[in-house]
């Protein structure tokens, strides 16, 4: 059987690192916030219309997602968590109608983390190929 891998060059795979590296970076910084609670992120999520209980919750799904991207064998499955919690990001702040910003940062974070993991894994290349 012939493997419809797509070779990556180590400038693909370093660039591929640190698109998802740097996203996943804040996020994990953003679930460890979550766990600790100081006052920014308490008055932050109350001002979104969250209950203070959530944030525990929070942080600990946008840990555990965070992790299972940053594992090669479960990063497609990571990438997939992690767009649902950016997706519930994104419709928060349009919920409560805040600007530009704030609406389309979790959508860049997105598009980072599933960039990186498009240039570091040759499956997922082969199965979305860009190019013929």
């Amino acid at each position: 059987m012939q493997s419809n891998t797509i070779p990556v060059s180590p400038t693909m795979l370093w660039t591929g690192r640190i698109s998802s590296g740097l996203p996943a970076l804040f996020l994990l910084v953003d679930g460890v916030m979550k766990l600790v609670k100081p006052a920014v992120v308490v008055e932050g999520t109350v001002r979104l219309g969250y209950p203070e209980t959530v944030i525990l919750p929070l942080g600990i799904v946008l840990i555990a997602c965070t992790v299972v991207y940053l594992i090669p064998r479960t990063a497609v499955l990571g990438a997939i968590l992690l767009t649902g919690y950016l997706g519930g990001a994104v419709a928060t702040h349009v919920r409560v109608g805040e600007g530009l910003f704030p609406v389309s940062f979790p959508i860049l974070l997105g598009v980072l983390l599933w960039g990186g993991l498009y240039l570091r894994d040759d499956r997922l290349r082969a199965l979305i190929p860009l190019r013929t």
